[in-house]
């Protein structure tokens, strides 16, 4: 659960003007979710990669307000492709936002070492 602040806002993030949770921050709320649950489709050694967001931000959250986001279990759509259902709900249990996000598995040291 996430309790937005002041730094969560579209005017703190520079993608809006109003004080209310900005898209930037609930994606990455989401993504995280999606690490979490990438966690055990992962070998020694791997990691995974964002590779697309499919968000829609349907509801606005106001500073002190609380979101909780899911990343349900992921379809695979390769052999080192994952697609999550993500879902953000408020404190009242209404829709802030759902949508996908893909995730690529990786060997972490040839990632960082920029081979594909």
């Amino acid at each position: 659960m996430h309790r937005v602040t002041d730094a969560d806002t579209t005017r703190a993030l520079g993608s809006g003007e109003v004080p209310v949770l900005g898209t930037p921050r609930l994606i990455a709320w989401l993504e995280a979710a999606t690490v979490r649950a990438a966690a055990p489709f992962t070998g020694p050694g791997e990691t995974t990669v964002g590779t697309a967001v499919r968000v829609r931000h349907l509801r606005a959250t106001h500073v002190g307000g609380r979101v909780e986001v899911t990343a349900r279990p992921p379809a695979r759509t390769g052999a080192r492709r994952l697609t999550f259902a993500v879902r953000a709900v408020d404190a009242a249990g209404l829709p802030v936002a759902e949508g996908e996000i893909d995730r690529a598995v990786v060997d972490r040291w040839r990632f960082l070492e920029g081979e594909p």
